[in-house]
C-alpha cells in the first residue's frame, strides 16, 4: 500500500478570547504502514463544538488542554479504508474522538462500529453523537409527561433543537429560544415546535408570559445567567429545571448571584437536576437505539451546517457563538 499523506489542524496558541483562524496551523504528514490489528480510518465528517473552547486552556473547564504542536482531538464519522483487524473491513463506518484530521491509524477499541443507513452520515456526530445523547439524557432526567409546557433555552442550538424534538415525541407542548427571528421560524417550520421566539433577555420575560400564560412545567436550560433567573418568574409550582451547560459562562466574567432566587425555588418547590453525559455512558447502545430508529423513521431531523474543506476548521470553530444562529457545526473533510 502506497504511504498515505494525512493533513490535521494544530493548535498553535491558546487564547483567551474566542479562537481565530491564526490560532490554528494546518501540516501535512505522512502515516505509518498499518501493525497487525489496526485499521485505517478516512474521516469523512467531523464535529465543532463548543465545550471545544475550554480546552484551549482559557475558561476555566477541568477538562485535558489541547497540546500544542500536535492535532487537535474532537469527534469524526469516517469510513474503513484498510484493516488488518480481525472483523473489521474496508467500508465499514467508525466513528472516533481523532477529528481535525483527514485520516487516522488506530485499534479497534479506538473506533465504534455505527449503522450505516443513517442518512445523512454526519447525524452520527449530531442527532446521534454527543449533542444528540446530551438531549436523550435531559429527556430520561425530565420524566416529561404528555401535554406538559416545556421551554427550551437555545433551542436552535445543537442540543437545543434535539431536545425539543424529543419532548413533542411525547406530546409535550414545547416554545424554544432562538438566536434569531428567523431561528425561531425554523424551529417551527422545520422542526415541529409549537412556537419559538427570539431570545432576547430585554423582552424574555414578555415572550414567556404569552407563550406560557399558565406557567411553564420543565425547563431545559443551556444557558443560565440572567436568563435563569427570568425564566424562574414563569415556572409553576412544582416545575422541573434540567440544566446541561452555562452558555452565559463564555459571557459573563463574573457569575450572577441572586439571593431572590433561592426564595423563588422555595415559594414554588421548584427542582433542578445538572448533569454530566459521561456518567450515563452505560446507556449509549439504549439512546442509539431509541434515536436511532426515530432518525431512519423520519420522526427526528438532523438540524447541522456543513462546512467543506479541512482547511476551513479553525474558521468553522470560530463561528462558535451563542450571539449566532447555529445549531451543528460540521466540516465535511472528504
Amino acid at each position: 500500500m502506497a504511504p498515505v499523506i494525512s493533513r490535521e489542524i494544530r493548535l498553535l496558541r491558546g487564547s483567551s478570547q474566542r479562537p481565530q483562524p491564526a490560532d490554528f496551523e494546518l501540516v501535512s504528514v505522512e502515516l505509518p504502514a498499518l501493525r497487525a490489528g489496526q485499521i485505517l480510518v478516512r474521516n469523512v465528517y467531523m464535529s465543532v463544538d463548543a465545550h471545544m473552547q475550554g480546552r484551549l486552556g482559557t475558561v476555566g473547564f477541568a477538562i485535558p488542554a489541547f497540546r500544542g504542536g500536535r492535532a487537535l482531538e474532537g469527534a469524526a464519522v469516517g469510513r474503513i479504508v484498510a484493516s488488518a483487524a480481525v472483523g473489521y473491513f474496508p467500508g465499514d463506518v467508525v466513528t472516533s474522538m481523532y477529528g481535525w484530521r483527514e485520516y487516522h491509524i488506530g485499534n479497534p477499541s479506538s473506533v465504534r462500529r455505527v449503522d450505516d443507513r443513517v442518512s445523512p452520515l454526519s447525524a452520527h456526530l449530531s442527532v446521534l453523537g454527543t449533542t444528540g445523547f446530551t438531549a436523550w439524557v435531559a429527556m430520561q432526567l425530565s420524566a416529561a409527561r404528555a401535554g406538559e409546557q416545556v421551554f427550551v433555552s437555545a433551542a436552535d442550538g445543537a442540543v437545543g433543537n434535539v431536545i425539543g424534538q424529543l419532548a413533542k415525541l411525547r406530546s409535550c407542548y414545547v416554545i424554544g429560544a432562538a438566536a434569531s427571528a428567523a431561528g425561531a421560524g425554523g424551529l417551527v417550520h422545520d422542526l415541529g415546535f409549537d412556537g419559538a421566539f427570539d431570545g432576547g433577555q430585554a423582552e424574555l420575560g414578555r415572550e414567556l408570559g404569552v407563550a406560557f400564560p399558565s406557567g411553564i412545567d420543565l425547563y431545559f436550560d443551556t444557558v443560565g445567567g440572567a436568563q435563569l433567573a427570568v425564566v424562574l418568574g414563569a415556572m409553576r409550582s412544582h416545575g422541573r429545571i434540567i440544566t446541561s451547560g452555562m452558555l452565559s459562562a463564555f459571557e459573563e466574567p463574573v457569575p450572577l448571584k441572586r439571593a431572590s432566587n433561592r426564595m423563588v425555588f422555595a415559594a414554588k418547590r421548584l427542582t433542578m437536576k445538572g448533569f454530566l453525559v459521561s456518567d450515563w455512558i452505560c446507556l449509549a447502545p439504549l439512546f442509539q437505539k431509541a434515536v436511532g430508529d426515530h432518525l431512519i423513521a423520519g420522526r427526528l431531523h438532523a438540524r447541522e451546517i456543513v462546512i467543506d474543506g479541512i482547511e476551513r476548521a479553525p474558521y468553522a470553530f470560530q463561528q462558535l457563538s451563542r450571539d449566532t444562529e447555529l445549531c451543528k457545526i460540521i466540516v465535511k473533510l472528504d
